[in-house]
């Protein structure tokens, strides 16, 4: 008697805990939801112009760098000075990644006349212009990759390390095209 009466405990208890778990079964709460977690995004886009195949938008994966970025935009131009560029540094999402295509060689230099075109120009170009040591010239690279080509002079202002006095010994000596 007594084991059959476990039996009966024990069934009792079992069908009472599925009739928990089973939707709308022993409760009035409304059932909880579970929802996966969304994974992060896994992708970023970044706007690759200049000396590229097929300049424009790219979707990369996160962790993505440079080479990966000029890649996806079909590979560099003959003529594109890569060297300006450091190809193994991060992307991030949104970014614009100019890709410098050489003027009249891949010096840097302009038309002949001595001036460096600074949208061009790698670091060792750059520093040929006074004032500019390997820092500086670092520092312009990184400013344009960054912000994009400049467009007027004076967007020189806007690098670390230069400031009025350096901006006019630069002015006849630099390109802007």
């Amino acid at each position: 008697m007594e084991r059959t009466w476990i039996a009966a405990a024990t069934v009792a208890a079992l069908a009472g805990g599925a009739m928990l778990l089973w939707p709308g079964g022993g409760s009035t709460a409304p059932p909880i939801e579970i929802v996966a977690a969304r994974p992060a995004d896994t992708t970023i886009t970044v706007h690759v112009s200049g000396a590229v195949a097929k300049p424009g938008l790219v979707s990369l994966a996160t962790g993505s760098r440079v080479a990966d970025a000029v890649l996806a935009a079909g590979g560099a131009l003959p003529g594109a000075l890569l060297t300006s560029l450091n190809l193994a540094a991060p992307v991030s999402d949104g970014q614009q990644l100019v890709v410098p295509a050489a003027g009249a060689g891949s010096d840097g230099l302009g038309v002949g006349d001595g001036r460096v075109a600074i949208n061009t120009a790698d670091v060792t170009a750059l520093e040929a212009l006074p004032g500019v040591g390997p820092v500086l010239a670092q520092r312009i690279v990184e400013h344009r990759n960054r912000n994009g080509p400049f467009a007027v002079v004076e967007d020189l202002l806007d690098v670390p390390g230069i400031g009025e006095a350096k901006l006019a010994a630069l002015r006849e000596m630099v390109l802007v095209p």
